[in-house]
């Protein structure tokens, strides 16, 4: 049996949070007259691809856009023009043009632009066939860092960020036949990006993520939440209280009186729901003695088959439950303490690096972590690709996600704040439904400030407005002891539920000193080492003392972890970093060679010597 109400007072206050997520759902202030706010579980939509060979014309000085006062052109390349008599002057045909495989970064695909930073244009053609009473929306998996997007010449609206979703609704744009896709991709670097200026990986330019044409209902579910609702502990009580599930789902349209049907046949759970006059549905829904939930752990990655149905549309997903929470220096999942043993990565192929994508990346990387015993990984420094995301929750991996609020941010800059807020509600409206994320986080390694303070004080908020279900964190950092102590303080305490932090002890200070060190963390919360580590290039061998060598990073993680297990209230760690990954600030010539070198396994998949070490260490844990 169901039972749809009474709705406790921790669960409603759980919707409302749930409800304010869904308004955000509307468009931005800003937002291009095409766009349309992000439509979740794209994967399972009927999706058609536009991934493939796309053509490109490098724009060095942007001539495709710019006339030669600097001027933005009508007679831009996204014209696509082609000659009509013979003395027509034309200095480009996409046509004529090289094609590249998208998706995918230039720097890996064309040796000449490997530094490259700044514009390239892609061209894509693709046949439509128009239907009645359905919409066509283009949708991009992200493209690094700004893309100005235009279809059969019309300009459909411009995104800025590099590894967030956004998509347009194109049905008014597309004719029966053959439609032209154009995108001028931007990855020059800003003092008011997100991230900035400087950052310690590679800047890989390019429609990097999938491309798709997505063929909904004229009336179409936009998005929803369904989790599993914290019980609130009874103290005398003998038995647990029944589950409750708190469903939310919106429409792309404020249609009052629309059925929406949530479905869990494995629950043996139907419940028929009707939208309000902003075209959403909320509901609790208490389950029954006789459905007995299996929640979500990395030792059983439970996912139950989920419908949601409205009009003519039926989604499907897979969905697990947990519940995430404190207490005290504890973390929690499922109510019982865990440790959460992982490992920091980027989203960089193995073997010669370029972005990573699809699911084959995703399986190789996460299989490296699983190696070393990881139940956990933070996916630094930006939000991964929904394949790597979705895989780990299928192997039981838990996930730390991340926005690139990296270093030196522009914090007193109202269009900076504004991007990393999209940068964040778009991760989070992408992936609100995997039960592996249990850790947003806002930041990594910011210097102090009481701007930066204001900053990522509202960045917190606005995180713990989209989603009051899972556990809030940042990257904070220690770079100094006084007598080998070593004290965090972070005015950002108090504003996460997490407190985790970077430390290079034994690299970039106190060498040998890590067996002397002690700390001192003066909050009352679970603590996430989220950084420690050292470089060594994988093969180069040699004494313990000498930099660069294998034995030199083993014998770092030898004396970090034992350093580390002194620490009060020490929770989980995320050494860095899972892989050798591309840099362009590693500079030293036949060691480096523009590579972060601090991988536990080399970009081949060879494992260092250090990875044994904490592979041992976490069988502890």
């Amino acid at each position: 049996m169901i039972s749809p109400s009474p709705i406790p007072k921790n669960i409603e206050t759980m919707m409302k949070k749930i409800f304010a997520t869904l308004l955000v759902f509307l468009p931005f202030v800003g937002m291009n007259a095409q766009e349309c706010p992000l439509v979740g579980n794209i994967l399972q939509r009927n999706i058609t691809s536009l991934n493939g060979k796309w053509h490109y014309i490098v724009d060095v000085q942007e001539e495709g856009y710019y006339d030669y006062r600097m001027n933005p052109t009508r007679w831009g390349f996204f014209r696509n023009a082609k000659p009509q008599r013979p003395e027509d002057l034309i200095e480009y045909d996409f046509d004529k043009a090289a094609t590249m495989q998208i998706p995918g970064d230039w720097n890996t695909q064309d040796e000449r632009l490997f530094f490259y930073e700044g514009t390239v244009w892609f061209k894509h053609s693709f046949q439509y066939q128009p239907k009645e009473g359905r919409k066509a929306l283009l949708y991009f998996g992200a493209v690094n860092y700004e893309a100005i997007v235009y279809v059969n010449g019309e300009k459909m609206g411009r995104h800025v960020g590099g590894f967030t979703p956004f998509n347009y609704d194109v049905t008014k744009y597309l004719k029966k036949g053959e439609n032209v896709v154009i995108v001028k991709v931007d990855n020059k670097r800003h003092k008011d990006n997100v991230p900035t200026q400087i950052f310690d990986w590679w800047n890989y330019g390019g429609i990097t993520r999938d491309v798709l044409l997505v063929d909904v209902p004229d009336t179409y579910v936009e998005n929803y939440s369904l989790q599993l609702a914290k019980t609130v502990a009874q103290p005398k009580a003998k038995k647990a209280a029944p589950a409750t599930l708190v469903f939310s789902a919106r429409l792309n349209e404020k249609k009052a009186g629309e059925p929406v049907v949530l479905s869990i046949p494995e629950l043996k759970l139907k419940q028929q729901l009707t939208t309000d006059a902003e075209g959403v549905v909320n509901a609790s829904l208490t389950l029954g003695k006789k459905q007995r939930l299996q929640l979500w752990s990395p030792d059983a990655p439970k996912r139950y088959h989920v419908e949601i149905a409205s009009g003519s549309e039926t989604l499907v997903d897979s969905i697990g439950f947990r519940t995430i929470e404190t207490r005290g220096k504890q973390i929690l999942l499922n109510g019982q303490p865990v440790f959460l043993k992982g490992v920091s990565m980027h989203e960089e192929r193995p073997n010669g690096g370029g972005r990573a994508n699809g699911t084959q990346d995703a399986r190789t990387l996460l299989s490296w972590a699983k190696n070393l015993g990881c139940n956990f990984v933070r996916l630094a420094h930006y939000p991964h690709n929904e394949y790597t995301i979705r895989e780990a929750e299928r192997m039981g991996i838990m996930v730390w996600s991340e926005i690139p609020l990296y270093w030196t941010i522009s914090w007193t800059n109202a269009g900076t704040f504004d991007n990393a807020c999209r940068q964040l509600t778009d991760m989070i409206r992408r992936d609100q439904n995997r039960a592996n994320i249990i850790i947003w986080s806002i930041a990594n390694e910011t210097p102090h400030s009481a701007q930066r303070d204001n900053f990522l004080s509202r960045m917190a908020q606005k995180a713990r407005e989209l989603d009051s279900t899972r556990l809030i964190s940042m990257a904070m950092e220690v770079t100094g002891a006084s007598n080998y102590v070593n004290r965090l303080q972070d005015n950002m305490n108090q504003y996460v539920d997490v407190v985790s932090f970077n430390q290079y002890i034994g690299w970039y200070r106190d060498v040998n000193d890590a067996p002397k060190m002690k700390w001192e963390i003066p909050y009352d919360k679970p603590v996430i080492i989220s950084e420690f580590g050292g470089g060594a290039k994988a093969g180069y061998h040699g004494a313990k003392n000498q930099r660069w060598t294998e034995e030199f990073q083993e014998n770092l993680y030898i004396e970090n972890t034992a350093m580390l297990d002194k620490i009060e209230g020490l929770s989980g760690t995320t050494p860095w970093v899972l892989k050798d990954f591309r840099s362009p600030r590693r500079v030293l010539d036949g060691i480096q060679d523009y590579y972060n070198r601090k991988g536990l396994y080399s970009d081949k998949g060879e494992r260092k010597k250090a990875s044994y070490v904490l592979e041992e260490w976490y069988k502890t844990k």
